[in-house]
């Protein structure tokens, strides 16, 4: 017979499961709204222009176009997306080797997602804008936004960025995501000026710099935050034991004295992304509803410092 206590523990546990599988069906619903904001952008807005979009979605429309413009091969549906999901699957078989499941099933979602709406929606059949450059700049700020909220879920948008964050996670080399990601554009975009134009590949760059720019306000994961938690708390433990389980982080603990109470107090020092501030908050204040917290943006972090690009 079950005490009082481990029935307690027992219902904590299950209502922590329950809100765990609650968060995670929001991301994947979140997943669902990110790729069909991220086809739209490109479907109405830049596929009109016969512009390309960056890293292996660029590619994907490259072999589509190269059939169709080259080859004559006269297709019944868009093959965009089914060459972007090839292109994929070795991303995501290194993803299953090296990255957790969670990330897997979610960047699996996403990848054929992305591949079923940029198959089922129809591509327009002129640019919806009249200027050229009006029509790149809304369709990189609409995909930018989509791959955003992407990744703000917790998953990835395929393609060399996945890729790239396996290389950057287990160290392989000396170049960030966004420097893997440059050397893929690079070539990408050798290809479509020897194939196309010069102000064919200066629109796409300007889709391309629009997109990473939205992409990089609405997904905060890569900005450090340094964050001072002020406590009254005698024993923290139970706060810092928490922040460690629940974000993986370090923490710093000062013994402090209140200048005007004389009161004696704790200051908890964390580093974390602005992506986990959130959950932080939230913990802090279950906690502790009396702390005071200081959050000082984009710090300059050096040294051993995990960065959490899942």
């Amino acid at each position: 017979m079950k005490s009082i206590e481990q029935e307690v523990r027992y219902r904590e546990e299950e209502m922590r499961r329950r809100s765990s599988w609650r968060r995670e069906c929001v991301k994947i619903g979140g997943i669902i709204i990110g790729c069909f904001i991220y086809t739209i952008g490109i479907n109405y807005f830049l596929r009109p222009l016969h512009l390309y979009s960056a890293g292996f979605m660029g590619f994907a429309q490259l072999f589509n176009n190269i059939l169709v413009d080259f080859l004559g091969i006269k297709l019944h549906i868009d093959l965009t997306g089914i060459f972007y999901y090839i292109l994929n699957i070795p991303g995501l078989i290194l993803t299953y080797k090296y990255m957790r499941k969670r990330y897997l099933v979610k960047t699996v979602i996403t990848v054929t997602c992305s591949t079923v709406f940029l198959t089922i929606i129809p591509i327009a059949s002129q640019p919806i804008l009249e200027e050229v450059i009006a029509n790149a700049l809304t369709a990189g700020l609409i995909a930018g936004v989509g791959i955003g909220i992407i990744l703000r879920m917790g998953a990835c948008d395929g393609g060399m960025n996945l890729i790239s964050m396996i290389l950057v996670q287990k160290r392989k080399g000396d170049l960030s995501v966004g420097q893997w990601g440059l050397l893929c554009n690079f070539v990408l975009y050798i290809f479509c000026m020897a194939l196309y134009d010069v102000p064919t590949v200066i629109y796409s760059l300007v889709y391309a710099a629009a997109s990473a720019l939205a992409t990089d306000k609405v997904h905060a994961q890569n900005i450090n935050v340094q964050v001072l938690i002020v406590t009254k708390l005698r024993d923290s433990k139970a706060l810092e034991i928490e922040i460690m389980g629940q974000l993986e982080r370090g923490i710093t603990r000062w013994a402090a004295n209140g200048a005007y109470t004389g009161n004696d107090e704790r200051v908890l020092m964390v580093i974390i992304s602005k992506y986990e501030i959130n959950k932080l908050r939230n913990i802090v204040h279950e906690i502790d509803p009396h702390a005071f917290m200081i959050v000082n943006e984009d710090v300059n972090v050096d040294g051993h410092f995990l960065k959490k690009l899942t």
